[in-house]
């Protein structure tokens, strides 16, 4: 059994602004780094195998300050990339509350197949073995819905820099 460990990326300064990121590279704040440290911290004493991260920077430089605890390269795939929120990218939130959506964004149909191929690929990759991946909210939601057999809405929101634990 493979145990994933499941982790969004730290606070980014888009975050902090309530931007909508989507597939933009991101850079994290002071407190995402804090963040990051501290979760690194609180995993350098258990086994991990492999840490895997989404190929956007605030997820790299998350996974690189928890691989540096292992001694371990971080793994990059586009498959844990966060959703495409095409010309929703760089809005700022609250004012998307009554926009009607663009046609570009990424299907949940989409979203939930990359996350289909993720879990397979880990467990693939890493048979018996502890993984950290490093993502994003809604494509770590898409993670969960597939995994739980859930629609996303069901999946509880992750706070940056959170850890949930799913056994493949």
């Amino acid at each position: 059994m493979t145990n994933l460990l499941l982790v969004r990326h730290g606070e980014t300064f888009d975050n902090a602004n309530h931007i909508m990121q989507g597939q933009t590279q991101g850079e994290l704040n002071d407190n995402g780094i804090q963040q990051a440290e501290q979760l690194a911290d609180s995993l350098a004493s258990r086994t991990v195998d492999a840490v895997m991260s989404s190929d956007l920077h605030r997820a790299v430089a998350t996974a690189e300050i928890i691989a540096r605890k292992h001694h371990l390269a971080v793994v990059t795939t586009p498959l844990l990339r966060e959703r495409d929120w095409g010309g929703f990218t760089g809005c700022y939130i609250p004012d998307l509350k009554d926009a009607k959506w663009p046609d570009d964004i990424e299907t949940i149909e989409a979203l939930k197949n990359r996350a289909r191929q993720f879990l397979n690929l880990v467990a693939q990759l890493y048979p018996n073995k502890t993984v950290v991946a490093v993502g994003h909210g809604i494509i770590n939601k898409a993670v969960q819905a597939v995994y739980w057999n859930k629609e996303m809405p069901e999946v509880p929101r992750m706070a940056n820099a959170e850890i949930r634990e799913l056994q493949l």
